[in-house]
């Protein structure tokens, strides 16, 4: 039952999570739909501190996807506004390789530059001396391309000026435990700040960003359509071998890895698709994936890791390795088999004017954006 009502009764929209997604759309909300009143609400003491951060930086282009044209292409649309507006978080200053199996890939090297050209993604044949930075046996072709990564803390730094600026109140530190529906069409959200004490707020709108936890709340809420599934996951901070230096390395299409510029750190990620993934279990509103994550021992694979990369591109064996972050990724059960990244955007059926999101990609945003765009608010 709620005990307790804000200061401030009624909001126009109440934005819970402050990931990007949560602070995009918060921002978008008051600056291009003319929402006056606005809070956002996240657990964390700070915005973009979870998925926004853990994890591979990847601004996409289209090249990670060969089994999804869609989401391939909607890369190559997305990426170029991502670029053009948010140029300071953008880094270029690498050059970005990706390779494909001879062995175990879903596509050969010939598809896979097939593809490329088809969606439009710049792409042509490594120099003779970065080929020979790749296992001869083991890889089918590399390829030269263009991708950038991201700071996490600079988008966190432009998220918190433009909230600032447009008057969003920001609530950090706080959770939402319930969504309910008043009689006259508001709703009530029930907010818990971890300083102690509760919340009730109100407002016309909830647009529920929580990414791995989106159905996790009280209240009239009854969960999203789309079935999601969550994994624990390890992204391996490293120094890259001098022989890799100011390169990204992706080898492909199957159970393999990539490294990533991480700029937020100065470092590099290393990802590796059977060894990053800890636990994966379908949603279930019980289980609580913050909770479950918390109490994960969290012991590295980062030498299996390394191992298995050292066996397609030599030097990685003399990669340093530094830290490991552990966090929560959800995905869409529906695009397991093609590892498609779609958003999710559902309008609540039973809830009108309460939205589910969930973006796979950072360059998603404007997918979602594109959707809000034709929603009546």
């Amino acid at each position: 039952m709620f005990l307790t009502m804000d200061a401030c009764t009624q909001y126009d929209a109440a934005i819970i999570g402050g990931g990007f997604y949560g602070a995009a759309i918060a921002i978008y909300l008051a600056g291009q739909r003319g929402l006056k009143k606005l809070v956002l609400c996240e657990q964390e003491p700070a915005l973009l501190a979870r998925a926004s951060y853990v994890n591979q930086a990847r601004i996409h282009n289209g090249y990670h996807y060969p089994r999804s044209f869609t989401t391939a292409y909607r890369s190559r649309v997305n990426q170029p506004r991502f670029v053009a507006q948010w140029p300071e978080a953008v880094y270029r200053r690498f050059v970005k390789l990706y390779a494909v199996a001879r062995h175990g890939s879903k596509v050969t090297g010939r598809q896979f530059y097939r593809f490329c050209r088809e969606i439009g993604a710049p792409i042509r044949p490594a120099t003779p001396s970065l080929r020979a930075l790749f296992s001869e046996r083991l890889i089918d072709g590399v390829f030269e391309v263009e991708e950038s990564a991201f700071d996490s803390t600079a988008l966190a730094a432009w998220a918190g000026r433009e909230l600032g600026r447009l008057g969003v109140q920001i609530r950090l530190g706080t959770k939402v435990d319930a969504i309910r529906r008043q009689g006259d069409g508001l709703f009530q959200v029930l907010a818990r700040p971890t300083a102690g004490g509760e919340a009730l707020l109100t407002a016309r709108y909830v647009f529920n960003c929580t990414y791995s936890g989106l159905n996790h709340f009280g209240g009239d809420f009854g969960g999203t359509r789309a079935q999601l599934k969550h994994e624990l996951t390890e992204m391996a901070l490293i120094e890259p071998p001098a022989a890799l230096r100011d390169l990204g390395v992706t080898v492909m299409d199957g159970p393999f890895f990539s490294m990533m510029p991480f700029p937020a750190r100065h470092l590099n990620t290393l990802s590796h698709v059977r060894y990053t993934p800890h636990q994966s279990w379908g949603d279930d509103p019980t289980v609580d994936p913050y909770r479950r994550l918390g109490e994960y021992e969290r012991a590295t694979r980062v030498e299996r890791m390394i191992r298995d990369a050292a066996r397609y591109v030599p030097a990685m064996r003399d990669a340093r390795y530094v830290e490991s972050m552990f966090e929560v990724k959800t995905v869409l059960v529906r695009n397991e088999s093609d590892d498609g990244r779609p958003i999710l955007f559902e309008r609540s059926a039973a809830l009108p004017g309460l939205y589910s999101i969930l973006g796979g990609k950072i360059d998603n945003i404007f997918d979602v954006l594109e959707k809000l765009d034709d929603e009546n608010l």
